[in-house]
């Protein structure tokens, strides 16, 4: 799956099959869906988790909680437009999903 892809599949009623967890919070956040987003991304602890929910805030407005956040997937804290983090995040996750050959 590309990142033009999940992007296009979030306007479908399906979730994509054998999506990892924080490739459907993006998912779900791509359709508007907030706080399902978020309840997947504070379940994940890892560093990708953090950055996912450092997004998440972000996006909700809440700086201090997503310098937190962002601080804890040791990255550092975005400011630019919410779709080119969106697809930098997804682009990463889905190279980090496919599996070696």
């Amino acid at each position: 799956m590309t990142v033009d892809e999940l992007f296009a599949a979030a306007s479908d009623h399906d979730l994509p099959p054998d999506l990892i967890p924080l490739l459907r919070a993006l998912w779900l956040d791509a359709r508007g869906d907030w706080a399902g987003a978020h309840r997947i991304a504070q379940d994940e602890a890892s560093r990708d988790g953090a950055w996912v929910h450092a997004y998440l805030h972000r996006k909700e407005g809440d700086g201090a909680n997503a310098a937190y956040w962002y601080r804890q997937a040791k990255r550092p804290e975005a400011d630019g437009a919410f779709d080119e983090e969106w697809r930098m995040l997804a682009s990463e996750l889905i190279s980090r999903s496919i599996p070696a050959v």
